[in-house]
């Protein structure tokens, strides 16, 4: 009686494991690995919550609400945070464990060591140095560039002044126009002369804006094949150019056609030459990287021409302006020459002539 008793609950034991029945014990490794992860969390909650603490007083108000004793220990505390993470990875902690510490060691990372600089702040230091800075930076680029530019520019005035069917060649139709070979002195100085209001204009702008743009970015954009597709590209539109001088200086409008197109000219080829230029630095870079990868080289390079692009498109902007308004409004040849050349001394001076002080975060 006394042995039976077992031997009929080992029985039914049996059974219901094979039913799912019965306690289930948890495996030994799980609960050590609980375990492992309570005690690691207690240990150390005390700090992710302190930082915690200091990284949301942060958040909502800056260093002013944080006492001096609390900033002094954040550098501490993050880097405890991060320990924590790294081991809480390793040893393969409980997920909301894990999560916690992701998200916290990310939000101290932007408070100790994220950029200080807002948005006011960047454009300060952008227009301020940082924009002529990158284009000295680039020098050797754009004098590539430029050199390219005059080179199409005379091979499209040769071209078309050798056989005139280079001129529907090098000149979309679109663009022509009226303004085509054989075209009579009248027919052409009417393509260049004022407009009698500005109705329109404003939507003009923002046409030539699109276009000038694009032809900016994509002269940049072509840069990462070596260059050598932002060179063909000015080339091109270099060519077009020379053409079209041809043509009004053929009519004895050279001097007037000059005169319109410089009034927009100075700026929009300018950034134009720079967009080429910022292109080309990048190609040029992962051709010749030196000592470094073409990884590194790229990047830093890219990070350079990048902020060289951001005033490209501001130049546009400007471009288009001008291209809009003063061009079709201003009448006089002396007038159209000094908006022009007012602006292309301007670009010069601040790009070449101006060179405040390197900022301290800089080096």
């Amino acid at each position: 009686m006394s042995t039976a008793v077992p031997a009929t609950k080992g029985v039914k034991d049996r059974i219901g494991s094979w039913f799912g029945r019965g306690d289930i014990a948890a495996p030994t490794d799980i609960e050590s690995a609980a375990l492992r992860s309570d005690r690691f969390r207690l240990e150390r909650e005390a700090d992710w919550r302190r930082l915690e603490d200091i990284v949301v007083a942060m958040e909502k108000g800056g260093v002013r609400k944080i006492d001096d004793e609390e900033l002094l220990a954040l550098p501490t505390l993050y880097r405890t945070a991060a320990s924590s993470l790294s081991v809480a990875r390793e040893t393969s902690l409980d997920a909301a464990t894990l999560k916690y510490l992701e998200s916290l060691v990310q939000r101290a990372w932007f408070q100790v060591y994220g950029p200080r600089k807002g948005l006011f702040g960047w454009l300060r230091e952008f227009f301020l140095g940082g924009w002529s800075r990158a284009v000295r930076e680039i020098w050797l680029d754009v004098c590539i560039a430029l050199f390219v530019m005059t080179a199409g520019a005379v091979v499209g005035w040769l071209l078309v002044a050798q056989n005139n069917d280079w001129y529907y060649r090098l000149v979309p139709g679109d663009l022509a126009d009226t303004r085509v070979p054989g075209a009579s002195r009248e027919v052409l100085a009417e393509t260049i002369e004022v407009e009698n209001s500005t109705g329109g204009l404003s939507v003009f702008a923002a046409y030539l804006f699109s276009n000038n743009a694009g032809v900016c970015i994509l002269a940049f954009a072509l840069g990462f094949a070596f260059g050598i597709p932002s060179l063909l590209l000015l080339i091109h539109n270099m060519a077009m150019l020379g053409a079209m001088v041809w043509l009004f200086a053929n009519a004895g409008l050279g001097w007037e056609f000059g005169a319109w197109l410089s009034v927009h000219g100075t700026t929009e080829i300018f950034g134009i030459l720079l967009a080429g230029a910022a292109g080309l630095h990048i190609g040029r870079s992962m051709a010749f990287p030196g000592t470094r990868s073409i990884l590194e080289a790229a990047s830093e390079s890219g990070r350079r021409s990048a902020v060289v692009m951001v005033g490209v498109v501001l130049m546009m902007v400007v471009a288009a302006f001008l291209e809009a308004f003063p061009r079709q409004l201003v009448e006089t040849m002396e007038s159209r020459y000094i908006i022009g050349g007012a602006f292309l001394t301007f670009w010069l001076a601040y790009f070449f002539l101006y060179r405040p002080n390197r900022p301290l975060e800089d080096g």
